[in-house]
């Protein structure tokens, strides 16, 4: 593994105090690891103290994405650590090293775990899934390295939670596709070199195509006046007579299953993601109870705060085991949606309900950038609506219970 333990030259002006984070580990997780998944855990929560810690606070004081950490989370391998060797040199990892690494990097920030998992999960995992050998060989080592950035084009303005409806299309003219629609809310949209985007063809069946920076009539315009991710690049996707070359399409896949299955693996790094926000939520707050003195004693010595903390404790610990165990089934290739959709659904909602109760042991602290907690808050609203609101997931699982679909 010394591709995430070589030695990292940091060079940034510090903006935040010291990162003392320590992970909780009630039930012994550390115990159904593996070597290896403990060693790239740390690397890369070393890498978070270093690199996104200090500088977090102020990019999103000031909205303002750090495009030098794209390069670096292509040194550390954080871009698609499970597509095989042949195409990244940093890959060939199961998905539990995979969760790990994205609940160490969401611990630092949301927005930094969507910069990361995005650019794995629904731009690398659909060219190597779907893509031609061509179009693995000429994007999946750019885009690894961190020399692209990507971003994954399916929400339209008026189509999210039915994807199914979206009205972006394309007509074969010959020698290329001509691609015309809209794509909104696209995380790294606006420095992205190249974007995976769905669209329908003129017998309305969707496909995915391969679309670079430059092609003329394609722009990617940011979305400004975000309270949440606000250290993420948000935008859209606009084409208009966009000339798209006939390789570019994704050529193994079509159908709405394509983009669903990219989002399952895009909800899967969210789980382990909104776990790490959680734990860095409860950690401050413990933190912060033991140092914090009213009444001539810590106020973690109080009868409410000790419950606060405990089911916090509680509810990271379930979550701790669902991740693990979610993570076994999709190295065995066994994972369905709706189980991926219980554990982004359940680990979000109770990584808002700690921010919410740290929060509350802070105090007033708990709403300034000294700490983390009203930015991790801020973020998982965000985090608790893409890739399938809070309700869509509780209807997956319903189907998957009943066998009759809501959605219709």
């Amino acid at each position: 593994m010394n591709h995430l333990l070589i030695d990292q030259e940091i060079d940034f002006h510090k903006t935040s105090k010291a990162d003392l984070f320590e992970s909780p580990d009630f039930y012994g997780i550390d115990d159904l690891l593996t070597e290896e998944h403990k060693m790239i855990r740390e690397a890369v929560r070393d890498f978070v103290k270093k690199e996104i810690s200090p500088i977090i606070e102020d990019c999103a004081q000031k909205a303002q994405f750090p495009r030098q950490i794209v390069r670096k989370f292509g040194e550390i391998g954080a871009f698609g650590p499970t597509v095989p060797t042949d195409y990244n040199p940093n890959g060939g990892l199961d998905y539990i090293a995979y969760g790990l690494m994205m609940q160490e990097i969401e611990r630092g920030d949301s927005g930094m775990r969507s910069t990361a998992s995005v650019q794995g999960s629904l731009v690398m995992f659909p060219i190597y899934a779907f893509g031609s050998e061509e179009q693995r060989r000429k994007y999946l080592p750019k885009l690894a390295s961190g020399e692209y950035l990507g971003c994954f084009g399916l929400t339209e303005p008026n189509h999210g939670s039915n994807p199914s409806g979206m009205t972006t299309h394309f007509k074969d003219m010959g020698d290329y596709y001509l691609l015309n629609g809209a794509k909104m809310w696209i995380s790294n949209s606006p420095y992205a070199d190249v974007a995976v985007v769905w669209a329908k063809n003129e017998e309305g069946r969707i496909h995915g195509l391969i679309v670079e920076k430059g092609m003329e009539g394609f722009s990617a315009p940011e979305i400004h006046n975000k309270w949440s991710l606000r250290a993420s690049i948000t935008g859209e996707l606009v084409f208009q007579d966009v000339k798209v070359p006939k390789e570019n399409l994704l050529p193994n896949i079509s159908g709405l299953k394509g983009p669903l299955k990219c989002l399952d693996n895009a909800r899967y790094g969210i789980a382990w993601g909104a776990l790490g926000a959680a734990m860095d939520c409860y950690d401050t707050a413990l933190r912060y109870a033991k140092e914090r003195i009213q009444f001539d004693r810590p106020i973690a010595g109080f009868q409410l705060i000790q419950k606060k903390l405990a089911e916090m404790l509680t509810e990271i610990t379930k979550a701790q085991l669902v991740c693990w165990r979610l993570g076994m089934l999709k190295n065995e290739g066994k994972a369905t949606t709706a189980q991926i959709s219980l554990a982004k659904r359940n680990n979000v909602e109770i990584a808002l309900n700690i921010a919410r109760e740290a929060r509350q042991i802070l105090g007033g602290m708990g709403i300034t950038g000294e700490y983390s907690i009203m930015r991790h808050s801020m973020n998982l609203e965000s985090v608790v609506t893409y890739e399938g609101t809070h309700d869509i997931h509780l209807l997956i699982l319903g189907h998957e219970i009943t066998g009759i679909s809501a959605f219709r």
